[in-house]
């Protein structure tokens, strides 16, 4: 297991799961309670919690540092939003394609590709970081420095977030760290 501040699992190392668009990434299912999350992923409670305003409405974000991801929950409680570490995450596949812990330039050419196959305009979209994104997966692509590297860091939302998701998620989801 990796263990630096730098390291990054190989891909053999990681979970396996897979994107089913809207409805779950691995076994994580979008509307899940914190206690559902919290226990399908192993752990009595996440690493850490806190709540971040928007608007008239509340997120809230857990992070799950033993698994490799930060949960975020609607004012409702219920699980909309899932961000996947690069270096220490789970491997999500999407149509049979990894999207975690890979150079950011193949991932983003395959979104491209995805894109020119379905109709125009509804597919691709960017962040104002130029993050790009897939409507139809509820994906952005982000990227999370190892060391002298930057690798994909995907944040997955439910089909309510997909709209709004830069400003759903707190500024520091924008960055790469």
């Amino acid at each position: 297991m990796a263990t630096g501040i730098w390291d990054v699992k190989r891909d053999g190392e990681r979970l396996r799961w897979m994107l089913e668009p809207f409805v779950y990434v691995g076994p994580l299912r979008f509307g899940m309670h914190p206690a559902e999350v919290a226990a399908v992923l192993g752990q009595g409670t996440a690493d850490y919690s806190k709540s971040i305003p928007w608007g008239d409405t509340v997120t809230v974000q857990e992070g799950f540092t033993k698994v490799g991801l930060t949960a975020y929950y609607a004012d409702e409680a219920r699980l909309a939003g899932i961000t996947v570490d690069a270096r220490l995450g789970p491997q999500v596949l999407a149509d049979g394609t990894a999207l975690v812990g890979r150079k950011p330039s193949e991932v983003e050419q395959w979104l491209i590709e995805r894109a020119e196959a379905r109709e125009p305009y509804s597919e691709l979209f960017y962040m104002p970081g130029a993050d790009p994104g897939s409507q139809t997966l509820g994906l952005v692509m982000c990227v999370q420095r190892a060391g002298d590297v930057v690798l994909t860091r995907p944040v997955f939302v439910a089909s309510e977030w997909i709209d709004d998701v830069y400003h759903r998620l707190p500024a520091s989801e924008w960055s790469t760290f």
